[in-house]
């Protein structure tokens, strides 16, 4: 299912980058289903930290991504090239010298179907990288905003939420997902709009998975969670946190 963002465990396709958004009256971006090179090559946490902030910040030079990483250049140098090699980021042609390249990630929408990987043990390692890997960037991101000096304005605007009393199958989670995804691509923006003076980057990160039931604790009754009001519960927000 490929999306805008990367899907946690639990879907049958999962994003193994962010792609770049495809605006409306924009074709379609090409869509590349990975194999297990190509996820060996991304599955790397220096290699992913380098993609993330070529894809959150646009083209840089290994001297610029060094210094944001605390790396020295010559590494860095090296995962670049590396991740050119499998087809993730491209230099940036006419821009930069022969010894200062410019790189930025490819526009394709980079594909993880974890099924093609179930025989394939040689690949798990890989995989249960990659993910670990995922969350730690959501993470970080969240982390950085929270502990960031925001107006009031856009503090308002965010939140941070969640809701844990839904039942769903998989068809019916997968539906969610998708028209979750449609709200989103409606607020894209149109090919070649100059964005608003006020408008800032806005990162949306889903997460939506299934969770095994706790057994019930001795003698505790049926149904010890009340569905009564669940409802306004889930959508109780103060915009830092959901509550429930």
């Amino acid at each position: 299912m490929p999306t805008e963002h990367p899907t946690t465990p639990g879907t049958p396709a999962t994003p193994a980058a962010p792609a770049a958004p495809t605006t409306r009256g924009e074709p379609a971006r090409p869509m590349r289903r990975l194999d297990a090179r190509s996820l060996r090559g991304l599955a790397h946490p220096l290699r992913m930290e380098i993609f993330e902030l070529l894809n959150l910040d646009g083209p840089a030079t290994a001297t610029r991504l060094a210094e944001r990483l605390g790396e020295n250049t010559g590494t860095v140098s090296w995962h670049l090239r590396h991740l050119a090699e499998h087809g993730f980021i491209e230099e940036e042609t006419g821009r930069g010298t022969k010894r200062e390249r410019w790189w930025r990630r490819v526009p394709v929408t980079n594909q993880l179907n974890t099924t093609d990987f179930r025989d394939d043990p040689d690949s798990r390692g890989a995989i249960s990288l990659y993910l670990h890997q995922l969350v730690g960037q959501y993470f970080n991101r969240i982390n950085t905003y929270i502990t960031e000096d925001w107006p009031d304005e856009w503090r308002d605007a965010g939140t941070i939420s969640d809701w844990s009393r839904l039942r769903l199958t998989p068809a019916q989670l997968r539906t969610l997902n998708d028209e979750l995804f449609a709200v989103i691509k409606r607020h894209l923006p149109e090919e070649g709009a100059e964005p608003d003076p006020a408008a800032l980057p806005v990162v949306l990160q889903l997460q939506s998975f299934p969770r095994r039931p706790q057994p019930a604790a001795p003698g505790a009754p049926e149904n010890t969670r009340s569905s009564e009001s669940s409802e306004s519960a889930d959508r109780a927000e103060d915009r830092r946190g959901g509550a429930e």
